[in-house]
Formats: structure tokens, C-alpha cells, sequence
């Protein structure tokens, strides 16, 4: 059976609807911390059962009979590497025979404060003697399509990354390559820097976005601190505000772009270009 924790967040239900192409319902066990999110999954045979990153226990009695993991991790920043350590203690404890972990592009070296977490959970995962891979994810172009509609109403998307280049592809193109690690044999031992084809700067996705809507768009670039100020204004909390400032200035120091097109290979596919992201949201 394979197993994939936060099955009702926007990845984890991608790679479920991925994963039954190839995987019988039957055979996939939907991890969530509230059951009533996932009838849906539950009414297409898929197992559902709950449990918190915060709960060893739980994870442990959810983990029965699960010979493959797929821990996405947490959203909970700043609490992650001890709620991911939870995790892969109770895969060990259950029987788990592989863990696959989406992580942070080039998390060894990456500029972003980000990283942190994930190396602490990719050493968690090398001491626990389960063999793994990482799916080290660079950013989704969701991310930052977010701020479309703003930007459209004022004509002014903002963002602190400077001229850097950012390799993001969509979640659906992250939830295809993390479905076919899982659901494979083959992987144990492998590290997957994962990222879009082409990489594009905030200018430029102003400009697409200029060029679609026929409205002018263009992008202002922030300090770091004006850029988390300028979130904290909108209603978003500190602590994201503040990791998103950071993450834009790491993208400035080429955090977020990678050219080996080691997704697109993995998927069989080019990933979902930009112009084609935009267009939909459009």
C-alpha cells in the first residue's frame, strides 16, 4: 500500500488523482488530519485515516500495513523538522519500506531560509535507515499567480527577487513527477533537483501578464523589509509574509533556478510553460 500524508492539501490531492491511473483506490492510503475533507477520496474506495504531523502515535497506527510514504511536508514553518521526525519515526516503528520526501531545490546550498528544515529532515531520513528519495521541489508558479489579480487592479506586481531567474512549474507538473516516484520501483537513493524548463524573472511574468490582459503591468522590486511590509498590509500573517520576502530574496541569489530539466524528464513531459499558467488563470 502507499501512503501520502496531507492528502486533502493542493499537492497531495494532485498526486492522488495522478496515482489512480496507475494504482488501485484500494491500495492508497489518504493521510489527513480532517476526515471530513477527504469524502471525496473516501468514496472512491480510497483508505482514508487520520492523523497530525504532531501525533507519533496516530501516524504510527496509520502507517499499518503501508509498505511505501509519500511525506509531503508540513505547512506548519518553524515546526516542521519535529513533526517530519515524527513522521519518519513512525514509518519505522510501522514497517515502512521507502519514504519519499518533498524538499527544497538544491536544499544543501540553497539561499533561502526555507532550507533549513528540509536538511534537518533529509539527515532524519538518512539516520533512519528506511530507504528514501528526495523530490527536491522548486518553487510552483502558483506561488506567485497569486498576486495576479492585484496586480491587474493597480497595474504593479511587486516582489523582492530582482533580476533573478526562477525555474517554477505548476503543482500538477510536482504532483506527476512525486506519483510516479511513489508508485515505481527504482528510486531508493535518489535526489530529484525538480523545477520548471524555463526559467523567467518577475519582469517577465509582468510583461506576460501585461501582453495577456491587455492591461500595463509592470514590476516594482522591494527591499526585503518593504516587501514583508507590504504583505503584512494585505492581511497575511508575519510569519509568511516574512518567509515569502526571504524566498524572493533567495530567488535574487538563484535559489529557485535550476536548468538540468531533471522534471520534465521524470514526468515524460514538457512542464506547463508560464504563458499557458497565466492564460488559465485568465
Amino acid at each position: 500500500m502507499i501512503a501520502i500524508t496531507g492528502a486533502t492539501g493542493q499537492l497531495g490531492h494532485l498526486v492522488i488523482e495522478q496515482l489512480l491511473k496507475t494504482v488501485p483506490a484500494n491500495q492508497i492510503v489518504a493521510i489527513v488530519r480532517n476526515p471530513a475533507k477527504a469524502q471525496a477520496l473516501s468514496q472512491q474506495g480510497i483508505v482514508v485515516r487520520q492523523a497530525d504531523y504532531t501525533d507519533e502515535a496516530a501516524f504510527t497506527a496509520a502507517l499499518s500495513g503501508v509498505d511505501k510514504l509519500l511525506l509531503i511536508s508540513s505547512s506548519e514553518v518553524g515546526q516542521r523538522a519535529t513533526q517530519h521526525q515524527n513522521v519518519i519515526n513512525a514509518a519505522k516503528t510501522a514497517g515502512v519500506k521507502f519514504i519519499a520526501y518533498t524538499s527544497l531545490l538544491h536544499a544543501d546550498k540553497s539561499p533561502l531560509g526555507l532550507h533549513v528544515e528540509h536538511v534537518a529532515t533529509e539527515k532524519a531520513l538518512a539516520a533512519s535507515g528506511i530507504p528514501y528519495a528526495l523530490l527536491r521541489n522548486g518553487w510552483y508558479t502558483e506561488n506567485y499567480l497569486a498576486s495576479a489579480p492585484p496586480a491587474l487592479e493597480h497595474g504593479v506586481f511587486i516582489g523582492a527577487a530582482g533580476e533573478g531567474k526562477i525555474a517554477a512549474a505548476t503543482r500538477a507538473d510536482y504532483a506527476a513527477a512525486a506519483a510516479k516516484v511513489i508508485a515505481e520501483e527504482g528510486h531508493a537513493g535518489k535526489i530529484y533537483e525538480l523545477a520548471g524548463d524555463h526559467g523567467w524573472t518577475l519582469s517577465e511574468l509582468a510583461a506576460e501578464l501585461s501582453k495577456q490582459s491587455g492591461k500595463p503591468v509592470t514590476y516594482q522590486n522591494l527591499s526585503e523589509a518593504d516587501f514583508a511590509a507590504a504583505l503584512k498590509s494585505v492581511g497575511l500573517p508575519a510569519g509568511l509574509a516574512d518567509m515569502l520576502a526571504d524566498s524572493d530574496v533567495g530567488a535574487s541569489k538563484g535559489g529557485l533556478f535550476d536548468d538540468s530539466h531533471t522534471l520534465s524528464r521524470l514526468i515524460g513531459r514538457a512542464t506547463t510553460p508560464l504563458a499557458q499558467s497565466i492564460k488559465a488563470i485568465l
